[in-house]
């Protein structure tokens, strides 16, 4: 009977332990006061499909009003002054990167930008100006206005915006809320398209190899997926396990009790 009793407390142990997974500890084998190396973040480069936003400013508002509206709804007034005309299809939306990797420019026409990072499309538009002696000392801005992260599995589902332009593969899970409890920390996969092919990388968030992973560094349209530990329960079956295991220690932990309590008699 006694045998019976501590086996049964022993089995209501061990199923609730088993029901509260271990927590997720971020990069564990960093040493306290160690330098680590850190890797310069790779220049974001654009790709077909993308959506940028280029604003061209110079010292005459009226040179440089032609240049900020997609559409070229501008005209000129008799006292020679500019009017710029933006409406919903205006830049607010951006330049699509077309199937040819082009961008349809104002005034300049076809631009190339496939490839080139934001920097290099800056340097691209303002030599044009200059070289077409449309404004002489122009002050171009160029972002990225599609960046987005998807983040799905062990976490949630959740579609991040990047406004700046960069964020990295822990930012994106602390902003997505974190992984669950079942979430298994050495299989998180980062889907990623770039030239044309789609490919994976797999990372694991308890190493210090993660900063040298190449989906450290997360680039426009990745998918990050965290892998379950095991097949997700449904709530009611969650709750009814650990209710089950609570409750069978308890009786095991009372019948012990009593059964002593009868022995020292």
């Amino acid at each position: 009977m006694n045998k019976f009793i501590l086996g049964l407390t022993l089995f209501g142990l061990i199923l609730l332990n088993s029901c509260v997974s271990k927590k997720v500890v971020y990069v564990n084998d960093m040493l306290p006061d160690t330098e680590y190396p850190v890797a310069e973040a790779p220049a974001l480069r654009l790709q077909k499909n993308d959506r940028v936003s280029i604003q061209v400013s110079a010292k005459s508002l009226e040179l440089a009003a032609p240049f900020n509206t997609i559409a070229g709804t501008y005209k000129v007034g008799t006292d020679g002054s500019i009017t710029t005309g933006m409406d919903q299809s205006g830049n607010n939306q951006g330049y699509l990167v077309d199937r040819e990797g082009n961008i349809a420019f104002p005034v300049l026409g076809a631009l190339h930008i496939e490839g080139l990072t934001l920097e290099e499309v800056r340097d691209l538009v303002r030599s044009r100006l200059i070289n077409d002696r449309l404004i002489n000392e122009p002050i171009v801005k160029v972002e990225i206005l599609n960046f987005k992260i998807s983040v799905t599995g062990a976490i949630g589902n959740r579609v991040l915006d990047v406004p700046d332009g960069r964020m990295t593969l822990l930012e994106a899970i602390t902003r997505a809320g974190g992984p669950t409890l079942n979430a298994a920390p050495d299989k998180i996969t980062v889907i990623r398209e770039e030239d044309g092919v789609r490919r994976k990388i797999v990372t694991n968030i308890q190493s210090q190899e993660i900063f040298n992973s190449p989906a450290y560094y997360l680039k426009q349209n990745d998918i990050v997926y965290i892998e379950p530990r095991s097949a997700e329960v449904t709530p009611k079956e969650d709750r009814f396990w650990r209710y089950f295991g609570v409750g069978t220690g308890l009786l095991g932990t009372v019948i012990s009790v009593l059964t002593l309590i009868r022995v020292s008699k």
